[in-house]
C-alpha cells in the first residue's frame, strides 16, 4: 500500500503524525510512503530525515492525496483539503466529526474511509497529556501581570500564598496539569465523577491533593477562592447546559484565569470559544481566558516523537492487514471508522448531527467475527441507523 505523511496546515500547528523513525518501520514493512516536504520541519525532523529513513518527499499537498492509498496528519481536514480527498483513499487523523458538520460532509460525498485518531488510542492520546502539561504552562503564563493576570506565583512566596487551582476532569489531560502543578506547589483541588479514579488520585500525591465529585454545585462553591481553572472534561456533544456559566465566573476575582483545555464546541464552559497560539487570550467577565484548541503543536518536537510511537502499530495495523482484519482486531481501530464509502460510521455524529449511521462492524461485514472489545468514545447515543 502507498502511505502519505501530511504537512499539517492549521493555523499554529507544527506537530507531524509521524517522525523518521516510524517510516522505517513501514518501509522495512513493504510499504512505500511519501512525504509532503518540510511536513516535520518545524518538529525537528529534516526532509534529508525522512528521505534517509525511506520516505519519498513530495513537494506539493496536492501530490501526496493524489500518489497515496493511505494519507494521515494531526488535525482535522480544512476546507482547502475537501476537493484532495478521493473515493476509497483511507484517511487518518483528529476529524472531531461531531462538531464539524462540514467536514464530515465532505467526507461522505469523497466515498474515502475516514478514522477520528482521537478516537483510536487505546491508552489515551499523547496529544491529551501534552495538552494537560503545557496547558498548565500557558494556565500560568496567563496568570501574569503583563498578560492580565491577577499576578500571583504558583507555588506563593514568603508570606505570599500560593494559586489556588480547581481542575475539571480526573483523565490524561486533567492528570497531566495536576502532575505540573502540584510539582510547582499550587494547592490543587481535582474534580471528576468516579470514586475510584479520585481515591485513586489521592493515594498517587499522598493525599496532598483535594479531591470532588463534579458537580455544577460544587464547582460555584469554589470558584471565589480559585485562582485559575482548568476544564480538562470532554463535554458530550449532546449537552446544552455547562457546568460554568458566565454568572458563575463573575464571582471570581478579576484576572484570575480559565484554561479551556478540552474546549469543545459545543463545550463545557460557557464564555469558551477557540483562539489560536498567535493571539491566545481574551478576556470575558473579568477572567482571563485561553482557550487554544491545538495547545500541543507548540512542545511539537516531543508530542510528535510520542505520537508516532504510539500511532505507528495502528497505522501498521490497517496497512499490513486492511481496513475490515485491522477493526476485528482492534476494538479502538473499529470505533474510530468514521466514514466508510459514502456512509457515516460514527455514532456520536448521528447523535448530534441527525444523519443516519451504520455499525462498522455491520458495514464491514465483520459482525458475526469475535471482535476486540472496546468502551464506546462517549455517551452519545443514537438508534438512527441506515437499513441496507
Amino acid at each position: 500500500m502507498t502511505f502519505g505523511i501530511l504537512k499539517d496546515i492549521k493555523e499554529g500547528e507544527y506537530r507531524v503524525i509521524l517522525t523518521p523513525l516510524e517510516v522505517s518501520s513501514i518501509a522495512a514493512a513493504g510499504h512505500k510512503v511519501y512525504a509532503e516536504k518540510d511536513c516535520g520541519k518545524m518538529a525537528g525532523f529534516s526532509n534529508e530525515a525522512y528521505a534517509a529513513a525511506g520516505a519519498e518527499i513530495l513537494d506539493t499537498h496536492a501530490e501526496v492525496f493524489e500518489k497515496c492509498d493511505f494519507v494521515a496528519k494531526v488535525k482535522e481536514i480544512a476546507p482547502e483539503e475537501f476537493g484532495l480527498v478521493r473515493e476509497n483513499q483511507i484517511l487518518y487523523c483528529c476529524v472531531h466529526p461531531a462538531a464539524h458538520p462540514e467536514e464530515v460532509q465532505a467526507l461522505l460525498k469523497s466515498g474515502c474511509i475516514s478514522f477520528s485518531a482521537e478516537d483510536s488510542h487505546r491508552w489515551g492520546s499523547p496529544n491529551c497529556e501534552a495538552a494537560g502539561k503545557q496547558g498548565a504552562l500557558f494556565g500560568l503564563e496567563s496568570m501574569l501581570t503583563i498578560n492580565g493576570g491577577k499576578g500571583k506565583y504558583v507555588g506563593g512566596l514568603a508570606g505570599a500564598p500560593g494559586m489556588n487551582v480547581l481542575i475539571l476532569g480526573c483523565g490524561l489531560v486533567g492528570q497531566g496539569a495536576l502532575s505540573v502543578l502540584y510539582a510547582l506547589g499550587a494547592n490543587c483541588t481535582v474534580m471528576g465523577l468516579n470514586a475510584g479514579h479520585l481515591r485513586t488520585l489521592g493515594y498517587q500525591y499522598n493525599n496532598k491533593i483535594n479531591t470532588m465529585f463534579c458537580t455544577k454545585e460544587a464547582i460555584a462553591k469554589l470558584l471565589p477562592t480559585t485562582d485559575m481553572v482548568l476544564n480538562c472534561v470532554r463535554w458530550p456533544k449532546h449537552r446544552k447546559d455547562f457546568l460554568i456559566t458566565r454568572e458563575m465566573l463573575r464571582t471570581m476575582e478579576p484576572g484570575s484565569v480559565l484554561v479551556d483545555i478540552s474546549n469543545d464546541d459545543p463545550g463545557a464552559i460557557e464564555s469558551s470559544h477557540e483562539t489560536h497560539h498567535d493571539n491566545p487570550r481574551y478576556v470575558d467577565s473579568g477572567v482571563v481566558h485561553y482557550c487554544v484548541s491545538n495547545i500541543g503543536g507548540a512542545i511539537a518536537h516531543d508530542v510528535s516523537i510520542a505520537l508516532g510511537g504510539e500511532t505507528m502499530p495502528l497505522l501498521l495495523n490497517i496497512l499490513n492487514n486492511g481496513v475490515a482484519e485491522a477493526c476485528v482486531s482492534d476494538g479502538y481501530i473499529r470505533r474510530s471508522l468514521t466514514t466508510y464509502k459514502g456512509y457515516l460510521t460514527h455514532e456520536e455524529t448521528s447523535a448530534i448531527q441527525g444523519i443516519p449511521w451504520i455499525k462498522p462492524e455491520d458495514i464491514l461485514g465483520i459482525s458475526d467475527r469475535k471482535l476486540d472489545f472496546a468502551p464506546a468514545a462517549t455517551t452519545s447515543k443514537s438508534d438512527n441507523f441506515i437499513k441496507l
